[in-house]
């Protein structure tokens, strides 16, 4: 249906009845304040809410053939796209159960028949404004949580870069590692809320680092059996640092992260010998970037492999160290983590 040259300022209403009389007089009451639309059958009125400018008020008939008005409220109020339309029920039913049945499905008011104009204005004046002020409210909400996610985000990249400057002065490996571990995942899940919450949380893998002493991280050479398994304990550290009190997807995969992200397929890896599935897929995705990663850059304890050597090396892997499952969504996602690594080089490289 086309709106072109209706004004849509005031609001846009949508007045459903199979009888055009009626249809009629509420346009000739409604229509020198908003843009009004009409529709004669319930069918037609589902059709018209479900376009891309749904109509901000229904006034619908309750006796109607085919789908009749509780049915039609019905419907929108169980669809997403829908089920913010005020439905105000315009019908000769006054009875007590009807009116209670209409706001049992979701209707926000009654107006009886014969309609008397003033009421008819000064409703649909009521539960337009109401409306308008909930969208209002809605955006201002929605903005206010994007910000404070926002501010959530950096205080978290802030905090993980932190910790990767004990052993990388650039602080880059929390770039890569994120970066990386979102593309791999994305080879196996569409689902883009989850994957931004991944690549916030992966940011955070050794947090715990912040706790290891400095002679340890930045060792030259092999670490002890004694330094080594103090090395270990950052997972732990990690995961109390997060805490307990995550209420956020990104925070919840922090913690999967930060303290499973050594665990190894076969049941060898640390800190709780997990083994398959019950490693969380979010820490089997990042234990997979972050060796990547650690191999082919350098590091007080090692120099830099080639890729070809390090993608070897994981390649036979897969079912030991890492996911099996995973092998093939790397090597679709290994010319990408080679893009990440280029462009978010360490100075020691």
């Amino acid at each position: 249906m086309s709106w072109e040259n209706k004004k849509t300022d005031n609001g846009v209403v949508l007045v459903v009845d199979d009888a055009i009389e009626n249809i009629m007089v509420i346009e000739a009451i409604l229509e020198q304040e908003y843009c009004v639309l009409s529709a004669e059958n319930g069918q037609q009125a589902i059709d018209i809410c479900l376009e891309e400018r749904p109509p901000d008020l229904l006034l619908l008939d309750v006796e109607m053939p085919g789908l009749d008005g509780f049915q039609v409220c019905r419907f929108l109020k169980n669809d997403p796209r829908t089920v913010k339309i005020p439905i105000i029920f315009v019908t000769s039913h006054t009875d007590k159960d009807a009116e209670a049945s209409g706001f049992s499905e979701g209707g926000v008011d009654f107006i009886p028949k014969p309609i008397d104009i003033n009421v008819l204005k000064a409703r649909v004046k009521t539960h337009i404004n109401l409306s308008k002020t909930e969208r209002l409210l809605e955006t201002k909400v929605k903005l206010r949580t994007e910000q404070l996610e926002q501010i959530q985000k950096e205080v978290l990249y802030a905090l993980a870069r932190a910790a990767d400057y004990k052993d990388n002065e650039t602080g880059a490996h929390v770039d890569r590692v994120s970066r990386s571990a979102e593309i791999l995942a994305s080879k196996v899940t569409q689902n883009k809320e989850w994957l931004g919450s991944l690549k916030v949380a992966a940011m955070l893998h050794d947090i715990g680092k912040i706790g290891i002493p400095d002679a340890i991280i930045l060792k030259e050479g092999s670490l002890d059996a004694k330094e080594w398994e103090i090395m270990k304990t950052h997972t732990l550290t990690g995961d109390k640092i997060i805490g307990d009190q995550c209420h956020s997807e990104a925070m919840i995969l922090a913690k999967e992260i930060a303290i499973g992200h050594h665990e190894k397929w076969d049941g060898s890896g640390y800190p709780l010998g997990l083994s398959g599935e019950d490693i969380p897929f979010s820490a089997r995705i990042v234990a997979l970037a972050d060796v990547f990663d650690a191999l082919t850059s350098k590091r007080p304890y090692k120099e830099v492999w080639s890729v070809e050597k390090a993608v070897n090396f994981i390649d036979e892997s897969f079912g030991q160290h890492f996911d099996p499952s995973l092998a093939e969504p790397f090597h679709q996602a290994l010319p990408e983590m080679l893009d990440v690594k280029e462009a978010f080089k360490d100075a020691v490289d």
